[in-house]
């Protein structure tokens, strides 16, 4: 059975007008059960972890307790584009949970997805850009920690580069990162994942798709990863607000199912995060997410 973490404090409310459209995450389980893709059994509730030791083995201690504690400075807490407080804070935290119980559903079941998450801007010593705690960051060095799994393969394919992941991970030859992202947009100043790929601006779907072709499998042939994280924003649609490339949503969908396929294929339990989309029309962006979970329910169950 497909197991998705979502928690109603995924919707944060966030002052009027700003421009994180934190409603989708109510609205994507609600679209996902109205058309029966997912039944109430498929979704979990993740909790808020008490034990800090998993973020404390990705992040820097002072920077977990300033957040924890609402002292970061007013310049780093802008650098997030979050207003802080307990409660958003609470949310990363039950984030994280979401992602590493997930990791153990896909270990059991091919594949599992949390709702949220995908926090792939948050370095080990700060948060920006909608990102604070780096989940699937947290969740991979757990599972190299515990030996539950050996090799472990990043794929990011959200519009913006996963810099944080890429921080995180410079030094960790068991977790790969690899990120297929905008050449012109943010971050302005990339950091080195593993292996890069920057797109032109209009990157269209047969170029994108092409590309991912030719890489995805020669990455599983050449590091053999035991277990597969996948960042699956859909701000690589043409119409996103803050993303640059060209693909249509039949596009992204096709994108999705070729990893997907890939990571069944060769038989990687894969992690799922939602990433960003940020379409001017909430029903694009459901959509575009939602593809994701109908592709999943289809290819594994």
């Amino acid at each position: 059975m497909l197991k998705i973490a979502y928690h109603p404090i995924y919707n944060h409310p966030l002052p009027k007008g700003h421009r994180f459209p934190m409603e989708k995450y109510d609205l994507l389980p609600q679209q996902l059960l109205h058309e029966g893709t997912c039944t109430e059994d498929n979704f979990f509730e993740p909790e808020l972890l008490v034990n800090h030791k998993p973020i404390l083995e990705v992040h820097d201690a002072a920077y977990f307790y300033d957040l924890l504690n609402l002292t970061l400075n007013q310049r780093a807490a802008r650098k997030t584009g979050f207003p802080l407080s307990r409660q958003l804070i609470q949310r990363e935290i039950i984030i994280a949970d979401g992602t590493l119980k997930a990791c153990d559903y896909a270990i059991k079941h091919g594949i599992a997805m949390n709702i949220a998450g995908g926090t792939h801007h948050a370095y080990s010593t700060h948060g920006e850009a909608f990102c604070l705690l780096n989940d699937q960051a947290i969740a991979a060095k757990q599972l190299v920690l515990q030996n539950k799994a050996q090799r472990i393969l990043i794929v990011d394919l959200d519009v913006h580069q996963g810099n944080g992941t890429a921080e995180i991970f410079k030094n960790e030859s068991r977790i790969f990162t690899f990120s297929m992202h905008g050449k012109n947009n943010y971050p302005f100043k990339k950091e080195q994942s593993d292996l890069d790929i920057e797109l032109d601006n209009a990157t269209t779907d047969s170029t994108y798709l092409n590309i991912l072709k030719q890489t995805l499998p020669h990455l599983i042939d050449e590091q053999k990863p035991d277990f597969i994280f996948y960042l699956s924003g859909v701000d690589v649609i043409a119409s996103d607000k803050l993303g640059k490339l060209g693909l249509t949503i039949h596009g992204c969908k096709a994108r999705d199912r070729y990893v997907l396929e890939t990571c069944k294929l060769h038989a990687i339990p894969v992690m799922c995060s939602m990433g960003g989309g940020y379409t001017p029309e909430i029903k694009t962006i459901i959509d575009a997410h939602a593809n994701t979970y109908r592709l999943a329910q289809e290819l594994f169950f």
